[in-house]
């Protein structure tokens, strides 16, 4: 990366874009391949010699390139002489003629390439009894493997997800349980056989998804992903039938830090929000008294909503609504 801007930017589908920029005009190739030559015209930019067979490739490209420079940029305003139809209808443009743009807050909400499974949003909605006596929607199967992935154009390293394994993850997962940090929040120390049937009884929830993040491959955090509507917080709240709720622990004392928190927790909630767009808010109830998570929390765009009563903790309701996360999308 060069230190006024971005030089080269890498994808997950192992390509990378490089580009050229003097304030004029902006070129960008992927990998060797001229992909889009611009020039600028005030607050336009006019793509040149723009086939419309190239322009799905090319704008999106445009349009990663330009949020991820500036995380403040909220559109992209372009001058184009004729329009591919199929770039309206997935909402990567939107306007007419002089007005032509693409937004921030729609480019973020385009699943692919960061989204290394097919969504859940694919799967009919049927609604179901819980034994709580709440009726919620049938959930989706699980998805297994990596589900997320990005380069994080601040911090300059790979964030991802991935389902968790229990036999690859069991010895990492009773470590970062009995780190004393650690406990002194989840309470869930333990030996390998009682982590192991933590684990097993999750993978039988469908309520659950469990997680684990790493930079650059390297595993550092643990995420449970639930269903609000079928979990025990529920009844503290009016959930709705796909919002999502988070616990999180990060393992590994490498990875603390401010500027960490910022790249897992964006990428946690963008992977929580592309796989399901039904999902209009995410929940997490940390422990009230834990004021440095409620203060990341609040960063990200999570509000504070009240405070409650679980049987094990006093906890704070923190809400994410959809519209606020992209609104003010921090991704870079």
């Amino acid at each position: 990366m060069s230190s006024d801007g971005l030089s080269y930017l890498p994808l997950p589908t192992g390509q990378q874009l490089v580009g050229r920029d003097d304030g004029a005009s902006l070129a960008l190739h992927l990998d060797e391949r001229a992909l889009l030559r611009a020039r600028r015209q005030g607050s336009v930019l006019v793509p040149l010699e723009l086939a419309l067979d190239k322009q799905a490739e090319a704008l999106w490209a445009l349009a990663y390139w330009s949020f991820a420079n500036d995380p403040a940029l909220q559109q992209l305003r372009l001058e184009l002489a004729e329009v591919d139809p199929a770039l309206r209808a997935r909402g990567l443009l939107v306007g007419e003629g002089a007005d032509l743009r693409i937004e921030r807050d729609m480019f973020w909400q385009l699943p692919q390439p960061f989204l290394r499974q097919p969504a859940s949003a694919d799967y009919p909605h049927s609604l179901v009894m819980h034994p709580s006596g709440r009726r919620h929607p049938r959930r989706a199967p699980k998805p297994v493997g990596e589900l997320y992935r990005r380069f994080d154009a601040r911090l300059g390293a790979w964030v991802s997800l991935r389902s968790l394994d229990i036999e690859g993850d069991l010895q990492r997962f009773n470590r970062w349980q009995n780190h004393p940090r650690v406990a002194a929040f989840w309470q869930e120390q333990g030996d390998l056989e009682q982590h192991r049937a933590y684990l097993e009884t999750l993978a039988d929830d469908p309520r659950v998804l469990t997680l684990v993040g790493a930079f650059d491959e390297q595993p550092f955090a643990y995420y449970e992903a639930y269903w609000a509507k079928e979990d025990r917080i529920a009844p503290f709240y009016p959930a709705d039938d796909y919002d999502r709720g988070i616990h999180m622990l990060v393992g590994e004392d490498a990875h603390r830090g401010p500027h960490k928190v910022a790249a897992w927790l964006g990428a946690l909630v963008h992977y929580l929000f592309l796989d399901e767009p039904r999902t209009q808010r995410i929940v997490c109830e940390p422990r009230a008294d834990n004021a440095r998570m409620i203060q990341h929390l609040q960063a990200l765009g999570f509000a504070k909503h009240k405070e409650f009563d679980f049987p094990h903790k006093r906890a704070a309701l923190m809400v994410l609504e959809r519209e606020t996360f992209f609104a003010r999308c921090p991704l870079c």
